[in-house]
């Protein structure tokens, strides 16, 4: 394999990693939560509404079943937060989501086992081809689905009254509640956006990406690499993060020597993110 077909191999991770770094950019941004439950939610609303396969519901109907239980079941988790810790600190309300994670993935595995499920992704197949090239359909549509997540979001916050309530309580909240603004609803409609947006994305990639329940929920580690990558707070840099993170990870395939570092990267990117973002206070230390 070639490195530029290495490189197209790995675009359809990187734009799950995308989607995956948006929806964290928004939470962070929105509701002050760093969601690591969020890959769990949308894996648990896919494998639930596969289960209407065999009563004849059509795969536009399976798609819309993960839609709704991926909302509500972060909307009962966003609930809970916003019930019981309005006004925890970011660090407290973040921890709260990784027992959602592997509640979760607890349930997941009671319910539908260990096994492989039969995930089957929405597009299939080459869209492109040149040469040992090949762009397949399924990069594109979650490259698509997390600019068209990035750009929703954009134009709802900068162009909307609702945009200005939801930045009112990102930026103020104790003041946007004086203001009569009803924080706790917004917040739960941002789980509830998030939860659907990440149920129609593990919709879009099937078991392309992994087996089962376990294996997925660990995409939750790349995409967090890739919303480092935007600080947590810029979605276009969320986005070219993650297509550059599997760009990365598929270029290492077609190297065997080193194949065994691709699961690493995001790891290492989060590594050395984490210590930059603290290099003035080293140094003002140092100095």
């Amino acid at each position: 394999m070639t490195i530029i077909g290495a490189l197209a191999a790995g675009l359809g991770a990187g734009g799950l990693y995308a989607v995956i770094g948006v929806c964290l950019v928004l939470m962070a941004t929105l509701t002050r939560v760093i969601n690591f439950s969020q890959v769990a939610v949308g894996v648990y609303a896919a494998f639930l509404a596969i289960r209407f396969v065999p009563l004849g519901v059509p795969q536009w109907g399976i798609v819309i079943i993960a839609l709704i239980v991926g909302a509500a079941v972060s909307s009962l988790l966003g609930w809970i937060i916003a019930t019981w810790l309005p006004e925890a600190t970011g660090t407290a309300r973040s921890a709260v989501t990784v027992a959602g994670l592997l509640f979760f993935l607890s349930v997941s595995y009671l319910q539908f086992g260990t096994r492989p499920q039969a995930l089957v992704p929405l597009v299939s197949g080459p869209l492109v081809s040149f040469g040992v090239v090949t762009i397949t359909k399924l990069s594109v549509a979650l490259i698509i689905l997390a600019i068209a997540v990035a750009v929703f979001a954009k134009l709802v916050l900068t162009k909307t009254p609702l945009g200005v309530q939801l930045r009112a309580i990102s930026d103020r909240q104790t003041a946007a509640e004086l203001l009569g603004i009803n924080v706790k609803v917004l917040q739960i409609g941002v789980w509830a956006f998030t939860g659907a947006v990440m149920a129609l994305a593990i919709s879009f990639a099937g078991n392309s990406q992994a087996a089962n329940a376990g294996v997925m929920v660990n995409l939750i580690i790349p995409g967090a690499a890739a919303a480092l990558i935007g600080a947590f707070k810029r979605m276009d840099l969320a986005i070219i993060g993650g297509i550059l993170l599997g760009g990365i990870q598929g270029l290492l395939t077609a190297i065997p020597s080193i194949n065994l570092l691709r699961d690493w990267i995001p790891i290492i990117i989060i590594v050395i993110f984490l210590l930059w973002s603290q290099r003035k206070e080293v140094w003002d230390v140092a100095r």
